[in-house]
């Protein structure tokens, strides 16, 4: 559903799947600026919201999602995770429960297969779940990872989810004039949630990535709850093995014009950029400009690629900053003495 907000003078629409919102009005730099001091509002409102009303909602949710929600409380913001049964991420959820019902916004055009998989999964309880992307939008008022300063007044309606805002979708138009802040487009948003590590699923993923890989532990799954479906991978790396891979943060050669594309291959980097290719290493997430740092992005490496190597993402040569260690996991101490009678 195209935004409104792309008849704004200046507007240059967002690379598919964001290509119904704005990457930028014409200053990406500013709108970063903008929005870090949280004096601007992005419209994402390509993602799309689905509402779990019913009695039964918390703990219903809280039996087949990675986070702990069946205590959750009124007005708390969270994040939980959908897993296949091997505890492949299938989907994310950024969530919010008023008291009488949970709202959801996830990534563009998965709420009809969230929604399909929810429906299934109902059986005798007293839920109600629907998609209500074709009324709702988000917007986001805050940097992801930073400090939330709601403005004044919010339209009627509004629902808060920590930084993020499901307005009703008919005064998305004039929701920057609303708020009294600056439009800033998505390129503003995804440089800042890269310099904080923040994974985007869809981007930071792929069909076979797990939660330690790319650090949604504790923030998206709660170590200490009961069964759901994909717990006995989460289950077990944590307790007893590594994650096969690590996600990493990248600062790439500002003295290259172009940013690797989403996808392209890491391999290790040798004395000086343009070395040979060595075999691929990895992947490269996202990718952005930050108004301060410069070109950054965010990868999945191999969990053993040494954490100070020099990379080539996309043959650009990039420096790596740890983001989930080489030896996240087995957490349980097996006593020497146990392991040699287990023997």
């Amino acid at each position: 559903m195209r935004s409104p907000l792309l008849d704004t003078p200046g507007a240059v629409a967002a690379e598919a799947p964001d290509a119904t919102v704005a990457a930028h009005y014409g200053e990406p730099f500013a709108e970063q600026r903008a929005l870090a001091s949280g004096q601007a509002v992005v419209d994402r409102s390509d993602r799309e919201v689905v509402r779990v009303s019913g009695p039964d909602r918390l703990s219903w949710l809280n039996s087949l999602s990675s986070q702990k929600l069946d205590d959750l409380a009124p007005g708390t913001p969270a994040q939980t995770l959908f897993l296949d049964p091997q505890g492949r991420i299938e989907h994310h959820l950024v969530l919010i429960d008023d008291g009488e019902a949970v709202w959801a916004h996830v990534e563009p055009g998965t709420a009809a297969e969230l929604v399909a998989f929810l429906e299934k999964m109902r059986f005798m309880l007293r839920v109600e779940i629907a998609d209500v992307t074709s009324d709702y939008a988000v917007v986001s008022v805050a940097a992801p990872g930073g400090a939330v300063h709601l403005p004044d007044s919010l339209p009627d309606g509004t629902v808060v989810v920590g930084g993020d805002l499901l307005i009703p979708r008919v005064r998305l138009a004039s929701v920057a004039a609303d708020l009294g802040l600056r439009p800033a487009g998505l390129w503003a948003y995804e440089a800042l949630r890269i310099e904080a590590h923040m994974p985007r699923l869809g981007f930071d993923t792929d069909h076979k990535t797990i939660p330690h890989e790319v650090g949604w532990i504790g923030e998206a799954v709660h170590l200490g709850k009961g069964c759901y479906r994909g717990q006995e991978t989460v289950a077990r790396v944590h307790n007893l093995g590594h994650p096969p891979r690590r996600l990493v943060f990248l600062h790439l050669d500002g003295s290259v014009d172009t940013l690797p594309a989403h996808g392209a291959a890491v391999t290790p980097g040798a004395e000086g950029a343009g070395a040979p290719d060595a075999g691929q290493i990895g992947f490269v997430g996202s990718a952005a400009r930050h108004y301060e740092l410069g070109p950054i992005a965010l990868a999945v490496v191999k969990r053993t690629v040494p954490v100070d190597a020099v990379l080539l993402a996309g043959g650009v040569a990039a420096t790596q900053e740890v983001v989930v260690p080489p030896d996240a996991g087995r957490n349980v101490q097996i006593d020497p003495a146990l392991r040699r009678r287990i023997r």
